[in-house]
């Protein structure tokens, strides 16, 4: 079952094992179940202190295994084989199991040690999904540390009438005590909050308190990464506040495109975005929404305020919020979301396998969607609204030599229909002729480009007709001391590369502005870079 590159790599990692690992194995006489045990056969054969005991007579799900080790009461299952991109949620699951540290703040490991109730979490993923291992991965350890706490990872595409009876067309997808708890990406912090009553107010009274900075970041995918970097090694006090450290990044599939990296992945580079940061003295704020930016005032301090009531203060600011997936706007769209109208492909389509869907949209985007999709799903429909597919010609000849790829030009898309609970299809009009045609569709997946995050800075700051922050050569804002840099801004050509240096420019610009600025009333000047 793995190879052996991957078992020298795996019998590594289990010799930091220091306690017994007992796997239990619901198994029936399947394909998957015999897979499944060949899985764990490998896995036992490179520890001895691992063991599986086989159950053919219970009433779990088959395949699946739970994780457990003797002296501990702890429930965390997987439901399915989980390899591809849920492979790394094992190899922690068996380190945490066995009783090696994880990596986590701390304070977040004893708060979820000490939530009091009963908390049974369902989780759905794809094996294709960037974002499920996330989820996966945080409810796995807070089942570790908190024997009230029972955790199931379920392979949605292996028990698809589960994803059926449930209608599941989106993942991730958590269900809390049989009842839907969460859509999409969540971090174990972000679980805590909605678990811990009076956990929001500590940290918005902890962020409250915390001294002004000389460059504050707001956004973290690589602009703000970038930003953080550069501003950190210049000595002075830097601090991050970000939705989702990565931005984006969690969000992409293959990068083949960054410069002297032939090839990664999103979440990967989100990662090393994170570890590099961390490597600096930076305050690093994540999971704080950003909702007004205050205009330096007597103190001659910009002020930040956020979704918890906090407000931050600094001697200059970055924004670099980002972008987001730009919605169709039509009827149907809001009330089907995540129930057949999805915006991640590599997540969600995998829930599609063997039904007819629909791609939004011509561009790169579009196109290479379609062309993943065509090989779950039976048909893909690709519908522009140009005249003409906007994609790379390389993309479009491998698009128009599948036989289940439907591509239709000068489409506007009406609506999108439902049955009350999921999609049944969709409405478009042909711009040419004026015709309206219906189609039916199980999933309508939207790639119609991205939207500035700034909605939050109406009124504050310069914004284009786009909501795009204007910015000049230096990546100035309208508003004295402060930056912008990155997809929210009117700096063309939407790439991580670009972002990057964007970032970088916009830190400089900003340290340029605070040994240039008069004295913070403490009368301390900017210190030096060495």
């Amino acid at each position: 079952m793995l190879d052996a590159d991957l078992k020298t790599q795996l019998k590594g990692y289990l010799e930091r094992v220091v306690r017994p690992i007992h796997i239990v194995a619901s198994v029936d006489d399947g394909e998957k179940s015999r897979d499944l045990l060949a899985l764990l056969d490998d896995i036992a054969g490179l520890s001895d202190r691992i063991d599986v005991e086989v159950r053919r007579d219970d009433a779990e799900r088959k395949p699946s295994f739970a994780l457990t080790t003797p002296g501990r009461e702890i429930s965390l299952r997987f439901a399915g084989l989980p390899l591809g991109h849920e492979f790394t949620s094992l190899v922690l699951a068996l380190l945490q199991v066995g009783g090696h540290p994880p990596k986590a703040a701390a304070e977040t490991l004893e708060q979820v040690a000490a939530l009091e109730g009963e908390f049974h979490f369902e989780t759905y993923y794809s094996l294709s999904c960037q974002n499920c291992p996330d989820v996966v991965q945080a409810l796995n350890l807070a089942a570790v540390l908190n024997p009230r706490i029972r955790h199931t990872a379920i392979d949605g595409a292996l028990f698809q009438d589960e994803v059926e009876a449930r209608q599941i067309m989106s993942v991730p997808t958590v269900y809390l005590n049989g009842e839907e708890f969460e859509q999409g990406r969540m971090t174990l912090e972000q679980i805590l909050a909605r678990l811990d009553i009076g956990a929001a107010e500590r940290e918005a009274a902890k962020l409250a308190a915390k001294a002004p900075f000389d460059v504050l970041v707001v956004g973290g995918g690589p602009a703000g990464a970038a930003a953080a970097v550069y501003a950190a090694r210049k000595g002075i006090r830097t601090g991050v506040v970000s939705e989702r450290f990565g931005g984006q990044l969690h969000d992409t599939l293959a990068i083949e495109n960054f410069i002297s990296v032939p090839e990664t992945e999103g979440p990967k580079m989100a990662a090393a975005l994170e570890r590099h940061v961390r490597e600096y003295d930076v305050d690093l704020m994540d999971l704080q929404r950003a909702q007004a930016l205050l205009p330096a005032g007597a103190d001659g301090l910009v002020g930040l305020r956020l979704a918890n009531g906090a407000e931050l203060k600094a001697r200059s600011v970055v924004l670099s919020t980002g972008a987001r997936w730009r919605q169709l706007n039509v009827p149907g769209e809001d009330e089907y979301r995540n129930r057949g109208v999805a915006y991640c492909p590599h997540c969600d389509g995998p829930l599609f396998k063997g039904k007819h869907v629909a791609v939004i949209g011509g561009g790169n985007s579009g196109v290479e969607a379609a062309i993943d999709l065509a090989g779950i799903v039976q048909h893909v429909t690709v519908l522009e609204f140009d005249g003409k597919l906007r994609a790379d010609e390389v993309l479009q000849r491998k698009a128009r030599s599948l036989g289940n790829v439907t591509i239709v030009t000068s489409a506007q898309t009406l609506e999108v229909t439902g049955d009350g609970s999921k999609v049944t299809g969709l409405v478009y009009r042909d711009r040419e002729g004026g015709d309206a045609h219906r189609l039916a569709l199980d999933g309508v997946f939207v790639q119609i480009g991205l939207l500035p995050n700034t909605e939050w800075l109406a009124g504050t700051v310069e914004l284009s007709p786009h909501g795009e922050i204007v910015v000049d050569e230096r990546g100035r804002t309208s508003v004295p001391g402060v930056f912008a840099a990155g997809d929210c801004t009117t700096v063309p050509y939407k790439q991580i590369v670009v972002a990057m240096g964007e970032g970088s420019r916009a830190a400089l610009s900003a340290f340029d502005h605070l040994i240039r600025a008069p004295l913070p009333a403490s009368g301390k000047p900017v210190a030096q870079a060495a």
